[in-house]
């Protein structure tokens, strides 16, 4: 299992999330190092948001996505992939993508029984295979999204370097 991960997994996720934004049309709103000025204020965070650092953001990613989808349980490069979608998407809707791939209850939180279904469908399908369909229907879903014209061209080269990565974690 891939408790080693969260470092690599989150350096990967900052690559992609880059630095400061504020685009018109992403309802996440004032952005920085991929956390969102909501976000971060919940955290207790004082600082300008154009003033963010990796230090501030990490224990965010720790504790908001990574043990949320319980990273440290899954295998290498599938850790990635979820988490990275949580951070993406929700932690929810990530939890939900896998389990609804692995044949359980898509209830949005992963627990003993989405981690015990989760070693079930890891003797019948390889990690590698996991990966791919994962990310398969990943991309599905962003390409069901009305912003994909604005933003799925990102999307789709994060996925893909998402899958590469992943694929090399195994």
């Amino acid at each position: 299992m891939a408790a080693e991960n969260y470092q690599a997994c989150l350096d990967m996720i900052l690559h992609h999330e880059g630095g400061y934004v504020n685009h018109p049309k992403d309802p996440g709103g004032e952005t920085n190092l991929g956390v969102t000025k909501r976000v971060y204020e919940e955290w207790g965070g004082t600082k300008d948001m154009k003033d963010l650092e990796v230090e501030d953001v990490a224990p965010i990613y720790r504790k908001n996505y990574w043990d949320r989808i319980k990273a440290d349980d899954l295998p290498s490069g599938l850790d990635l992939c979820v988490f990275d979608f949580g951070v993406n998407a929700g932690t929810g809707r990530a939890a939900k993508y896998l389990q609804s791939m692995i044949g359980t209850v898509a209830d949005g939180g992963i627990g003993p029984n989405t981690l015990k279904k989760l070693d079930e469908y890891l003797e019948e399908n390889s990690v590698e295979d996991t990966i791919k369909n994962y990310q398969s229907e990943r991309q599905s879903y962003y390409e069901s999204l009305s912003t994909f014209e604005t933003f799925g061209r990102g999307w789709t080269r994060r996925v893909e370097e998402t899958t590469e990565s992943a694929l090399k974690m195994i």
